[in-house]
């Protein structure tokens, strides 16, 4: 009997400890409070713009004493289903990342003024009070980039692709193809940039942004065209476009949103370096906002100045940009922020 009641005892302990485990978030919450994130297609793990901001989200969470979720978008039809679901569960912030979640983040706030919103890559006119848009001038960072591509290249042809035509990807490539056109002036060169025409807004893209075959034949088309540095911007579509060069060693990649030297550190050695937004902290300052009573639906707006965009560390390169190009690509980020060198060409 008394073996019975010992057994019966350590059951109920057992139990009691697994209904504490479950009923604890990973982050350590106590009172409820939930950060939830929406992807793009691309997903959480993209090493990109979803990963970047589910990086902001996690930090939030742990540093504020909330639980992080996130939904992943396999579709655009997933869009609205994942928002909605993150309402019913009542967040205290929900952010959505990327331009194309624009339309169905604002019905949702519109729908629900109750609940809390911000979107990575989108500003809109006049937003509801409960929607806040996390923006980022990455023209600035990639004119940058451009500018040392210029000086970097051995074949005098640079390139670049888009996953999607759309504005906040555009913007990377006007920014790196006026980079180019600025170092050509200042140095009276006549270094050429492939895959876009920021004149007639017209260039080379894939149209997805998860396909990894097709950043290497985007790649390779333009590196059959003459170009040793390519940017792809399209997210994970990018990462086969670094394997590829990776294995020809012949050119070398410009990375796009994190340190994807970092990120991708498989292929770390083919990274000149990386136009980085800090989607992290955009979207750590904005569930800061929301976890503690100070929300705003005030635009933020990442620039060179509040180094909400940068370039990234040469790394592996360091050794092999001129010591004077660095100089002079920190001098121009200078120029920039007092305004005395336009990105916009």
């Amino acid at each position: 009997m008394l073996k019975r009641t010992k057994s019966l005892l350590v059951l109920v302990m057992a139990l009691a400890l697994f209904v504490a485990a479950c009923g604890s978030s990973d982050s350590g919450s106590g009172d409820g409070k939930l950060v939830c994130e929406v992807t793009d297609t691309g997903g959480v793990d993209d090493k990109s713009f979803n990963a970047a901001a589910w990086s902001g989200a996690q930090r939030a969470a742990a540093d504020f004493g909330a639980e992080a979720k996130v939904l992943e978008s396999q579709a655009e039809t997933d869009y609205e289903v994942n928002i909605n679901s993150f309402v019913d569960e009542g967040c205290d912030i929900i952010v959505t990342v990327g331009f194309l979640l624009g339309d169905a983040t604002e019905a949702a706030a519109n729908a629900n003024p109750d609940s809390n919103f911000a979107i990575v890559d989108y500003a809109y006119e006049a937003p509801p009070s409960n929607l806040k848009g996390l923006i980022f001038n990455t023209d600035e960072a990639a004119f940058l980039a451009g500018y040392l591509a210029a000086g970097m290249t051995e074949t005098g042809k640079v390139g670049t692709f888009g996953g999607v035509n759309i504005p906040t990807v555009t913007i990377f490539m006007n920014g790196f193809a006026n980079g180019v056109a600025y170092y050509n002036t200042q140095k009276g060169t006549s270094v050429e940039v492939l895959g876009w025409d920021p004149a007639t807004q017209e260039g080379s893209f894939t149209n997805n942004f998860e396909s990894l075959d097709d950043g290497r034949a985007f790649a390779q088309s333009l590196v059959d065209e003459g170009a040793d540095i390519i940017m792809p911007v399209a997210g994970p579509v990018g990462l086969g476009s670094a394997q590829l060069a990776s294995e020809l060693g012949t050119f070398s990649i410009v990375g796009v949103d994190v340190d994807q030297t970092v990120s991708d550190s498989g292929n770390a050695s083919v990274y000149l370096t990386s136009v980085m937004k800090g989607m992290d902290n955009a979207v750590y300052a904005a569930s800061d906002e929301a976890l503690n009573g100070t929300y705003t639906s005030d635009l933020y707006v990442g620039t060179l100045s509040n180094e909400g965009v940068s370039i990234a560390p040469y790394h592996d390169w360091d050794s092999k940009v001129p010591q004077a190009l660095k100089d002079e690509v920190v001098q121009l980020r200078q120029d920039i922020i007092a305004g005395n060198v336009s990105v916009s060409g």
